[in-house]
């Protein structure tokens, strides 16, 4: 894609939608090149020696080139493969290398939504570089959003942060996974949630299992629930109430059977569980 910049004017119903763009473009900054642009208008443009405070979010790309960014937190080197997220309300500036230049793509955003998903604890603006290295999901939804604006269709600003969404998905998935790529626990953990997935009904003994693999059941425990976002436990229990739903809805069986078919000894207790976990009774939803 060729270099562009664009700003983009959100309307009161974009800024209700909850997240909106205000910029967007693509750079090519050659070696031994004054940065940034002096065309930037000035709610964006900075120099070196000012740096810059925004009112919004920004999440750029850097995919070749190196540098360097400096913010209220500390200095941090920038390389190719880098996500630089910049924060409102916190002073920074960056640049890339003379001896280099960088090829940046550059999303700015607002709205409550934003601040929502960015509270998140994955994300904070005292670690505002994740290195990511040349990503092809993360650069087709720099693009797509990108074609998004260029064109400026009807609702293109309710379809871009639905983008910027999915950008924000992709950036914590990485985050979560890196952390168990090509190690032993990840194996351990997908052959239990199998397991479990294989014989919902049945009592399994995860302490047993993370015996056999050699490790002990707290840090299976700690490191299941990082992997999946609950403990194993309480994933065995979701897929048990996710099957009863199935068989409240699409068959005859009682809600007794029901629940001693999935392994539940007291049907009072399955049918209070259930409706913590649903909202309902058994019976309200077979209803």
């Amino acid at each position: 894609m060729e270099d562009f910049f664009k700003y983009l004017t959100p309307g009161e119903e974009d800024k209700s939608w909850g997240l909106y763009l205000n910029v967007a473009g693509k750079s090519t900054i050659a070696p031994k090149t004054i940065y940034p642009d002096i065309h930037h208008p000035s709610g964006y443009f900075f120099n070196w020696e000012k740096g810059r405070i925004l009112d919004e979010f920004q999440i750029n790309y850097i995919t070749e080139g190196s540098g360097e960014l400096e913010t209220d937190f500390g200095k941090f080197l920038i390389k190719p493969g880098t996500l630089m997220i910049n924060w409102p309300g916190i002073w920074h500036r960056y640049r890339p290398k003379q001896k280099t230049g960088w090829v940046e793509h550059y999303i700015g955003f607002d709205g409550e939504l934003a601040k929502q998903l960015l509270a998140k604890d994955l994300f904070s603006p005292e670690r505002p570089l994740i290195y990511c290295e040349l990503r092809e999901d993360f650069i087709d939804t720099y693009y797509k959003i990108f074609d998004l604006i260029l064109k400026e269709k009807p609702g293109f600003q309710q379809v871009s942060s639905g983008m910027i969404v999915k950008l924000l998905g992709y950036i914590v998935a990485y985050q979560k996974q890196k952390q168990f790529s090509g190690k032993k626990i990840e194996s351990t953990i997908q052959k239990a949630t199998f397991r479990m997935r294989e014989n919902i009904a049945a009592e399994i003994d995860l302490q047993k299992l993370a015996k056999e693999h050699n490790m002990g059941y707290s840090y299976f425990r700690k490191m299941f629930k990082k992997y999946t976002g609950v403990s194993p436990h309480q994933y065995h229990l979701e897929l048990k109430i996710m099957r009863a739903k199935e068989l409240i809805l699409s068959s005859d069986k009682s809600i007794k059977e029901i629940s001693f078919e999935l392994g539940f000894q007291s049907i009072y207790y399955f049918s209070r569980l259930f409706k913590i976990k649903v909202g309902t009774s058994p019976s309200d939803l077979r209803k």
